[in-house]
């Protein structure tokens, strides 16, 4: 399956791994990329040396393209950037933040730049950066969302139309069939999360991976849009956060309310609770934690099912 997005990357079928902070460790990643897709590893939970670890894990778990994520909003991005390149590492998607920061300074070592939107604006301002290629992300998807509250059905096929270089489309995919639909809108690949989130390589809980599992229709919502719009599970933190909301809250109360580390605690330690679970409505398709490499395999056996199907409409 060759298009704009395979032969940019270099890989062999176009489904990029999204870096989800406390889910996108090496593990995660080199399956991705040993399948056939682009694994990422998500800097956005990693101090540096952390991040630089992970990547020589990965180095010696795959001789297949991988890239990292790097959510701008978090500290010592300079020091995350410089790693990246000192490691050689060749492909990088930015997220939550001015894509001309960094941009010029990764393409002048041989780096694909990739950044992650929610609007037309956004990804017109990305090209305009000089980036290679662009994440159009709808609202479906889980973690920090764009404040916009575009649909994904409805984004892709709007920047298609002003834009030049290749389109990723991301937000509420999970399967062959929702691949299929996201091209037929003009998205060139996808970008995939929440399916992953729910596989045996990565790196969250166990625990949390079953909730996942378990959700249904519903479960999921988007709040913080006052800090960070976030994506969650609907959960006794999540609960506390509505009823704080009913106080006409300040942002500081907020800040405080969401305190340190609560996603690592719900994401990566197991905490169902008080942690901040973040996750995409899609979770209520996704029904078992299988390897990743299953997940690739799966989605495009359906997307080519779809496509047979579909070519008889």
């Amino acid at each position: 399956m060759q298009n704009r997005v395979t032969e940019l990357f270099n890989i062999q079928y176009p489904i990029i791994q999204a870096g989800m902070i406390w889910n996108s460790g090496w593990r995660l990643a080199s399956a991705v990329s040993n399948a056939g897709g682009l694994g990422l590893l998500g800097a956005g939970s990693m101090y540096p040396e952390i991040l630089r670890e992970h990547i020589l894990k990965c180095k010696l778990a795959t001789n297949k393209p991988f890239g990292v994520n790097v959510p701008m909003l978090y500290p010592d991005i300079d020091k995350i950037i410089d790693i990246i390149i000192e490691e050689g590492v060749k492909i990088v998607i930015t997220s939550a933040g001015n894509p001309k920061t960094y941009t010029s300074k990764l393409k002048e070592h041989g780096i694909t730049v990739v950044h992650v939107v929610s609007s037309v604006k956004f990804a017109l301002k990305a090209q305009e950066a000089g980036v290679d290629a662009v994440v159009a992300e709808g609202f479906e998807a889980g973690g920090h969302n764009g404040r916009e509250e575009t649909t994904t059905f409805t984004l892709i096929p709007m920047v298609k139309e002003q834009l030049d270089i290749p389109l990723i489309a991301a937000g509420g995919i999970a399967s062959g069939r929702g691949m299929l639909a996201a091209m037929v809108l003009g998205a060139d690949g996808v970008q995939v999360g929440s399916r992953f989130v729910a596989s045996d390589e990565a790196s969250s809980h166990q625990a949390f991976k079953q909730m996942v599992v378990d959700a249904k229709e519903g479960d999921t919502q988007l709040t913080l849009k006052e800090l960070a719009p976030v994506r969650m599970l609907k959960n006794k933190f999540f609960e506390s956060v509505i009823q704080l909301y009913s106080t006409n809250p300040t942002k500081e109360d907020l800040i405080k309310h969401l305190g340190r580390a609560r996603a690592k605690h719900g994401m990566f330690e197991g905490d169902l609770e008080e942690g901040e679970l973040e996750i995409g409505q899609i979770a209520g398709l996704i029904h078992d934690i299988k390897p990743a490499a299953q997940i690739l395999k799966n989605m495009i056996d359906e997307f080519e099912i779809a496509k047979k199907e579909v070519s008889k409409l």
